[in-house]
């Protein structure tokens, strides 16, 4: 038995009263074979078939004629096909229809064909003029018919709601007559158009028509109307009300426009008076944006609304009047809102409100704030629109959109864009605030971590400097110390970690006493590196993020007896170095790799360098940045260097003047070090057979020396120092041992020979006739240690002077 689909919009019980008549439109199924599946009560009207005598069967029966000739190849390509079909009816007659064609799918995804023809004609004749006009009348769009002398003819019912005129008032009239606005002469400009050219015209108006609260925008479509032969005999305007549309594309281009314009610095007031820049002209006429005093602490503001009388801080204002006249609170001003005022209402709700200017409410402010009262009359401010500035759950302030040139008073619309934006802000805002805080803490750490001020030493003078980078940055890890070290010497570094913020400071310090560290152990410079690889490598592997922690840096030693200075990098920009001779230059260094690879080797240079040698040590920062290229950097450095006169803090002033902006990207460390000489007067060396008998004479060559220096009080201490260490270094190492006295800052004693076994302090006991000699060193000296040299070690013991027993270097 055939199956019979089921034709849509068919349906037998429906009744003949019913308004629509579905038996008025024959529809028939064909599957993809040609077959019939369904059969209307339509098509047994238009062909006698009832659906038993055709479902089932090849629907090519049905054509008189055969397939028509205007139908394509493959049907199965096409979604839909017109054209005119002959049908065979069931009494043998031949019948004429316009056939339409729907191509859909069968509840089992297999294609198949609607076939519909109207079997009865419509009851209204297209050239009953009657309903023709009565439809153009009542039609919902917005026409009218204009003869060629551009003089209206006929306006159908939502012209005349639109204009507020009725037909017969506008007959006989122009567009530009009817309507008193320069776009109704434009309109007309476009119809001359139309009637010169034949074509259609499409433009777009906005005007403020009469009777209505606002401007509207509409789009008009302007047809040529022709005759049967072809002559143009008017123009028929179509119009369609796009102001709602025309109000979306405005709002969603302003979020778009503050999007991109609000926060685009992380700075709070900056970003404050981005988004009264964005809200005029296109929201408002006068925005204001207060914030809580509260939020400028360290701490977060009091969770939950204020209520009661607000104090706010004024922080931003715009105006579509030039200089802001409207403006009662300057900026950088608190002021107090009584809890009625809009802002207080606002802030206790914790939601946007929308409040009309009535004359309660004047009365209100009068009393208030007289002044405020004053400004709200003479621009005649009549509608208002408070959001509350909120981000993270945190209540920041309030921004406040008031209208005084624009007639319309603020609508929800209005309202939700306003909320937009200001929440846009509002997060740009704490943004903003966060970071100032945390860069506040990260300078605070930073500064506390690094150098107060510089050692006293002889070895060097000293002149530095350190800028932070600016606030869209972020603070840096970059940091210098200058570091004394046993006989007279003195090590300065300079390194930079990778990063910005707390955590970069916070690795900062930790690097930084870890160099400390180091240097106390008189550590050769690449040697030191190496520890402190490894210490960044134990770092950066504990970290959250693996390889967040990296660093580079700088060690430099330098020793004023023998002038020499041993330097070695890792990763960092290689010194600079100006001699006297006016030769200026970067050292030739090796590179070696950034901290914190691991297992790659640092190498150290040793230089001589003549006595008033410039040395200059910086962080990348001052050489490299966004506005010139690290080479052109690097041959300012030394153009400047050249230049430099006596004083090292002019110097500084002069190096960074020449290379570096107001604000720059990047955090600046700069170490600049002239080098000083200890002579022959102040040095005095022995060397020491490896007997014991020589410790008498090292002892009696020490005093003699100490009292040709004027440093008799000293011999009492040195004797012992003396005699202690060399019979150390006589009875336990080997030679060659020597004995050196300097008179520095301190009154140094150093014994080296041969060993590389550094000696160590131990309790002894009671009985012991040893092993109290280096405590006692260590008790009567200021301090004491041993160093490793290339060929053994160096023991040494400093002495404390007063003030005024400082040598004259």
């Amino acid at each position: 038995m055939a199956r019979s689909a089921s034709v849509p919009g068919e349906d037998r019980g429906a009744s003949p009263r019913d308004l629509v008549d579905e038996a008025g439109t024959a529809k028939a199924v064909v599957d993809e074979r040609g077959i019939v599946r369904g059969w209307s009560e339509g098509a047994r009207r238009l062909l006698g078939y009832r659906d038993s005598e055709v479902v089932g069967r090849s629907g090519a029966a049905l054509l008189a004629d055969g397939i028509p000739p205007d139908l394509p190849g493959s049907l199965h390509s096409l979604p839909r096909w017109s054209g005119r079909a002959t049908l065979l009816h069931r009494e043998g007659r031949p019948l004429t229809v316009n056939l339409l064609a729907h191509l859909r799918q069968d509840g089992d995804g297999h294609d198949e064909w609607l076939l519909l023809a109207a079997a009865t004609p419509p009851r209204v004749s297209p050239d009953d003029d009657g309903f023709l006009r009565r439809s153009f009348t009542q039609s919902t769009c917005t026409t009218a018919l204009y003869d060629t002398r551009l003089r209206l003819v006929m306006a159908n019912a939502d012209m005349e709601r639109v204009i507020g005129l009725p037909e017969e008032a506008m007959r006989g009239l122009r567009v530009s007559e009817i309507v008193h606005h320069p776009q109704a002469d434009r309109t007309e400009r476009h119809m001359r158009r139309a009637l010169e050219t034949g074509r259609r015209q499409d433009l777009e108006v906005s005007l403020h028509l009469a009777g209505h609260e606002r401007a509207t925008v509409w789009t008009v479509a302007l047809a040529p109307v022709r005759t049967a032969d072809g002559r143009i005999q008017g123009v028929l305007l179509s119009a369609h009300d796009m102001t709602e549309q025309h109000l979306s594309r405005q709002r969603l281009a302003l979020v778009n426009e503050a999007s991109r314009r609000i926060g685009s610095t992380l700075d709070l007031v900056r970003t404050a008076q981005e988004l009264a820049d964005v809200a005029v002209p296109q929201l408002a006429d006068f925005v204001t944006v207060d914030l809580l005093p509260s939020i400028e602490g360290d701490a977060d503001p009091p969770s939950g609304a204020p209520r009661g009388p607000v104090r706010l801080r004024r922080v931003a204002h715009q105006s579509v009047l030039e200089g802001c006249p409207e403006t009662v609170v300057p900026n950088g001003t608190v002021a107090v809102y009584p809890h009625r005022s809009t802002a207080a209402e606002c802030l206790a709700a914790g939601r946007p409100l929308i409040q009309r200017v009535t004359a309660e409410a004047m009365e209100y402010v009068l009393r208030q704030t007289p002044e405020r009262a004053e400004r709200m009359r003479r621009f005649g401010f009549h509608s208002v629109l408070a959001v509350p500035l909120r981000a993270r759950g945190i209540t920041l302030g309030v921004a406040t959109f008031s209208r005084h040139r624009t007639p319309e008073p603020f609508e929800q619309d209005d309202l939700l864009l306003g909320q937009e934006i200001t929440e846009r802000a509002a997060l740009s805002m704490d943004n903003a605030r966060r970071f100032t805080r945390e860069r506040t803490t990260s300078l605070t750490l930073q500064s506390s971590l690094l150098p107060q001020r510089l050692p006293e030493q002889s070895a060097l003078d000293i002149a530095s400097r350190y800028l932070p980078a600016s606030a869209q940055a972020g603070v840096g890890g970059d940091w210098f110390d200058v570091i004394p070290l046993s006989g007279a010497r003195v090590a300065l570094v300079v390194g930079d970690v990778v990063g910005h913020g707390i955590q970069a400071s916070a690795t900062m310090g930790r690097l930084r006493t870890a160099v400390r560290t180091l240097a106390d152990v008189d550590l050769p410079p690449d040697e030191l590196l190496t520890h402190l690889d490894d210490l960044v490598t134990h770092l950066a592997a504990g970290a959250d993020t693996a390889g967040e922690v990296g660093a580079t840096c700088l060690y430099a030693v330098y020793d004023p007896v023998s002038r020499r200075c041993s330097l070695a990098r890792a990763g960092h920009p290689v010194p600079a170095l100006a001699t006297p001779g006016g030769a200026v230059e970067f050292l030739d260094i090796p590179v070696g790799p950034p901290l914190g690879l691991g297992n790659l080797p640092f190498e150290a240079v040793d230089l001589e360098l003549p006595e008033g040698s410039v040395l200059a040590l910086y962080t990348d920062g001052l050489v490299d940045s966004r506005f010139r290229d690290i080479d052109d950097g690097m041959d300012t450095l030394l153009q400047v260097l050249g230049r430099s006169g006596s004083s090292l803090e002019s110097t500084c002033e002069a190096v960074l003047r020449a290379m570096l902006p107001d604000r720059p990207a990047d955090d600046v460390a700069l170490l600049v070090a002239r080098t000083r000489a200890l002579d022959a007067a102040h040095v005095a060396t022995w060397e020491v057979p490896p007997d014991t008998a020589a410790v008498a004479a090292a002892r009696k060559n020490a005093c003699r020396q100490l009292a040709d220096w004027g440093l008799d009080e000293y011999v009492f201490v040195t004797e012992l120092v003396v005699s202690e260490l060399v019979t150390n270094a006589v009875r336990h190492a080997r030679p060659p041992i020597e004995l050196r006295l300097i008179y520095d800052r301190a009154l140094i004693c150093e014994v080296s020979d041969g060993s590389t076994t550094a000696p160590h302090m131990r309790r002894a006991r009671t009985y012991d006739e040893g092993g109290r000699g280096l405590l006692l060193v260590a008790q009567l000296c200021q301090g004491w240690g041993a160093r490793q040299t290339p060929n053994g070690k160096i023991i040494w013991a400093e002495q404390a002077f007063p003030e005024a027993a400082l040598p004259d270097t």
